[in-house]
């Protein structure tokens, strides 16, 4: 089930309703576990088994790591949680993938395996390879409750595309009272609708655009495919941050609070800022769960890099079973590498939350390091876009002149929202510099009014006629729903 959709739209004003009955905190979990397994099941049903297998293993395995007493135990039953996740993952999204490599390298034949993607695997994966790794660390007692277990697993605001919520977040707030409040609806309703408007104004309305550049960029001119690359990071920006938002608003409505996964990333000075800010709940499972384990920075300058390759090419590989999605991790890996070594030698690292009330040279340097960012940036998103390295070297010849012609086409919508994407980037970075300044640091960084009353109500029902009015009717599906 989509948020964007009517049936979505019937569907949580039911559970709200039905939240706002149940008598007691019991009442609603088990209201909350029949609405997550509808949202999941609800086009394809089968889908249920491939969540609930993983989750039953980590649940039990969590428990057996807990009561254990000797270390190989606790890393048996740790490595029988790792092994079903990843099986179930590499069956369903990496068979063909690795089938074609054995193939190609051995001349055997190829066998096809033909399976449906369940919606979200990746991201539920994590999750729940989290949770038995924190269990397993003494991060986190095992969850005893079978049904608080599932709930943290299935619930829908997050499962299908993030954030990426621990165990340890979710866990402890499913002891609140969870009364509606009206403080909460309201400010959860304009995150949500926030998310709505990058999805249905911005990235729908580019992909009218985008969609066919790609899809025959030899068509196009220089300028075109350019214009295409620009406008592709900004629907990939606001389609995926759209998701999330409107998977935190939905959460705050419900009486949860998950994490911020997108925080200005296009305002980064350095490939490293730009993983700090964009899909930021994915940046710190790398971080926590494959990075450090592997070493971190702790063994020396050549085996950081090193590390920092092996991290963003297995992220790379996480959003997709293709050669496009390695490159573009890797990509990734060597940025990352290249300004590390830049900073081990002595250089400025500049921080766009506090770089453009510095002086002239280091403003200068600032500005510098975005433009070098998001070039970089827009690189790796050609190889993310495309379907096969043919088509991204294609894209990148065209868009450097080496392949001239085409058809220009001049889309304004672009240049429209880059204006208002740059904006909101800078009044947001400005904002977070005056909080940094007063000391004071926000529950969040969304910019929603904070009263409750008749001025909230109209904005958040004129907000949503505007919309209905000007979004396109065109509809695309979210596009990491096929990670």
């Amino acid at each position: 089930m989509s948020f964007v959709s009517l049936n979505f739209a019937a569907f949580f004003a039911a559970v709200l309703l039905g939240l706002a009955l149940m008598p007691t905190r019991a009442a609603k979990h088990a209201l909350l576990l029949v609405a997550n397994v509808v949202f999941y099941g609800f086009k394809t049903p089968w889908f249920l088994a491939v969540l609930a297998v993983p989750s039953l293993v980590d649940f039990a395995c969590a428990l057996r790591i807990e009561r254990a007493t000797d270390a190989r135990e606790r890393r048996s039953w740790l490595v029988l949680s790792l092994v079903c996740n990843l099986g179930i993952l590499f069956y369903y999204k990496y068979s063909n993938f690795f089938g074609d490599i054995v193939a190609t390298a051995t001349g055997a034949p190829h066998l096809l395996i033909y399976v449906a993607l369940p919606v979200g695997i990746s991201f539920f994966t994590f999750k729940t390879m989290s949770y038995t790794i924190d269990v397993y660390r003494g991060q986190l007692p095992a969850c005893r409750s079978l049904w608080r277990y599932a709930m943290f697993v299935s619930f829908f605001p997050e499962l299908v595309a993030g954030p990426i919520v621990r165990a340890s977040v979710f866990l402890p707030q499913m002891d609140r009272a969870m009364r509606l409040s009206w403080a909460r609806v309201g400010s959860g309703l304009q995150i949500a609708l926030l998310g709505l408007t990058k999805k249905l104004l911005v990235a729908d309305r580019l992909s009218i655009f985008v969609d066919p550049v790609f899809a025959s960029p030899a068509t196009y001119s220089q300028g075109t495919i350019l214009t295409a690359i620009v406008a592709y990071s900004l629907q990939i920006y606001c389609d995926f941050s759209g998701y999330s938002d409107m998977a935190v608003g939905i959460a705050r409505v419900i009486g949860f609070d998950l994490p911020e996964n997108f925080n200005m990333p296009y305002a980064s000075t350095s490939i490293t800022e730009f993983w700090r800010r964009w899909h930021i709940t994915l940046s710190q499972w790398l971080r926590d769960y494959l990075y450090i384990p592997l070493g971190g920075s702790r063994r020396g300058p050549l085996r950081t890099y090193v590390n920092l390759m092996l991290t963003m090419l297995l992220g790379g590989l996480w959003h997709g079973a293709s050669w496009t999605f390695v490159i573009w991790g890797a990509l990734h890996g060597v940025g990352l590498a290249v300004h590390k070594l830049w900073i081990s030698m002595g250089s400025d690292s500049i921080e766009s939350n506090n770089q453009w009330s510095l002086t002239p040279l280091k403003s200068l340097k600032a500005v510098a390091g975005w433009a070098a960012t998001y070039a970089f940036v827009c690189l790796g998103w050609v190889f993310f876009r495309c379907a096969t390295f043919d088509d991204a070297a294609l894209v990148l010849r065209k868009a450097v002149g080496l392949t001239p012609g085409g058809v220009s086409w001049l889309y304004a919508p672009t240049f429209l929202f880059a204006a208002i994407a740059a904006a909101a980037h800078v009044l947001g970075s400005a904002r977070a510099q005056r909080q940094t300044a007063d000391g004071h640091v926000a529950a969040d960084s969304y910019p929603v009014l904070r009263s409750v009353g008749f001025a909230s109500a109209f904005v958040i029902t004129a907000w949503l006629v505007i919309l209905l009015l000007f979004v396109p009717q065109h509809r695309s599906p979210f596009i990491y729903f096929q990670f």
